[in-house]
């Protein structure tokens, strides 16, 4: 069973930066996707970013384009997500995400922002921008 643990939110003042890390164990093989998402309180979750471990292909959100950046340490089965320029509507509970590359229906240039395309879910960590 793949288990997933964040790490890294906290309160943050605008324009400040965070870094998130997500531990993962229990992949059966080496090619997945991981995946950030966030909810803010009365919003849908929202796919922010993923990376394939294949390849280390990233994709992003258009509102994480050019702040967040996603990377991996496959040695260390972790992923980052860095964001900078944070502003109050980045707050939210951040949650990693990952599927194997397998169960992809769709291709994930589109898919990765839909919380369906993946089966593992971690259990959130808080990101508070405010001044």
């Amino acid at each position: 069973q793949v288990q997933l643990v964040e790490s890294g939110g906290g309160l943050v003042e605008p324009g400040g930066s965070l870094r998130l890390s997500c531990v993962a164990s229990g992949f059966t093989n080496n090619y997945y996707i991981m995946g950030w998402f966030r909810q803010a309180p009365g919003k849908e979750r929202e796919g922010v970013s993923c990376i394939m471990s294949s390849d280390g292909k990233t994709y992003y959100s258009d509102s994480a384009k050019g702040r967040f950046t996603i990377s991996r340490d496959s040695a260390q089965n972790t992923v980052y997500l860095e964001m900078n320029s944070l502003k109050p509507e980045d707050t939210g509970m951040y949650y990693c995400a990952a599927t194997y590359i397998f169960t992809l229906r769709s291709p994930l240039a589109t898919s990765f922002q839909h919380a369906d395309t993946y089966a593992y879910w971690g259990q959130g960590t808080q990101v508070t921008v405010s001044s």
